[in-house]
């Protein structure tokens, strides 16, 4: 089956303690601090990762001038086998080594780091997404709904890097060649998005060529539903955060979204109803770009 999931995102700060409060801010659980590194974990067990100082050394150097970036994403495969089968691969043309842990390290065509392991098992049953009415079907009866409280994401569902032009695809290559990546959507004037094997969601991952520079574009967390966007949104915003990109559907993967710039480094992702797709979907082949949304929210209330 290939790469199931993203394990871990692993990214390297100056402000460890203002990243902390925005990362429990955000929802996910603090499982470890210390002075150079925390760690946070989703509700389905991947984990979080922010580093400082020391606890940065042994990481792939910075793609960027700014130290507040990505540097690794781990991945998790389906089977010790399969694994082996990766490492191999992968050693055939650059380093690749191995922690303590299990965890084997190395980097891709622009730099940035790359962890591969066995995946883990979800540790927790996802919530289902609030039922809802429409005439002629009736989901809720005699129950009003009420605030969803505290927004947890369920998961990290995809991981977007920004890339240069040049050589973009030869960096799209890596991960469909070496490591089984699927392309979905290539859009020939943006990139390519991409999902593992083991995951129906219409993307896990995207290579952005159009800002023409390595960096970290985002991270997107899986929340039950719509509320869960703009409650989380909303939270967010009241906790003195900055809102990056206003509620709206994209065009590609459908999802309903939400983004708030992050402290450590690009932005994260509040998302909700992603397309799933099968073997027989794609690659969808656009040679001019979608537009980004199909809707986004309009106010005429504060003109």
């Amino acid at each position: 089956m290939g790469i199931q999931r993203i394990e871990s995102v692993i990214y390297s700060v100056d402000d460890l303690d203002t990243c902390v409060r925005f990362f429990t801010d955000l929802g996910l659980a603090l499982i470890g601090k210390g002075e150079e590194h925390a760690v946070f974990e989703t509700l389905v067990g991947q984990t979080l990762q922010l580093r400082t100082g020391a606890a940065t050394e042994g990481l792939p150097p910075s793609v960027e001038t700014s130290n507040n970036t990505i540097r690794e994403v781990v991945w998790g495969a389906d089977t010790e086998q399969e694994l082996a089968a990766f490492v191999e691969a992968l050693s055939a043309d650059r380093e690749v080594t191995r922690d303590a842990g299990g965890v084997h390290h190395t980097v891709d065509e622009t730099g940035f780091g790359v962890g591969l392991t066995v995946a883990g098992t979800s540790k927790h049953e996802p919530a289902a997404p609030r039922r809802a009415n429409v005439t002629g079907t009736v989901n809720r009866l005699n129950e009003a709904l009420t605030t969803v409280g505290d927004v947890k994401p369920l998961r990290m569902c995809h991981v977007a890097l920004n890339i240069p032009k040049a050589g973009r695809q030869e960096a799209v290559a890596f991960y469909v060649d070496r490591l089984g990546f699927i392309p979905t959507d290539i859009v020939k004037p943006m990139g390519v998005f991409m999902r593992v094997p083991g995951d129906a969601d219409q993307h896990n991952f995207l290579l952005c060529h159009r800002p023409d520079r390595a960096s970290v574009n985002h991270v997107s967390f899986e929340v039950p539903g719509f509320d869960d966007v703009i409650e989380g949104g909303n939270a967010m915003i009241e906790k003195g955060w900055q809102e990056a990109r206003k509620l709206g559907r994209h065009t590609v993967g459908s999802n309903v979204f939400r983004f708030v710039h992050a402290p450590s480094g690009g932005r994260v992702e509040l998302a909700a109803d992603m397309d799933r797709v099968d073997d027989t979907y794609g690659p969808n082949v656009h040679e001019t770009a979608p537009p980004h949304h199909i809707w986004t929210l309009r106010t005429s209330r504060d003109a």
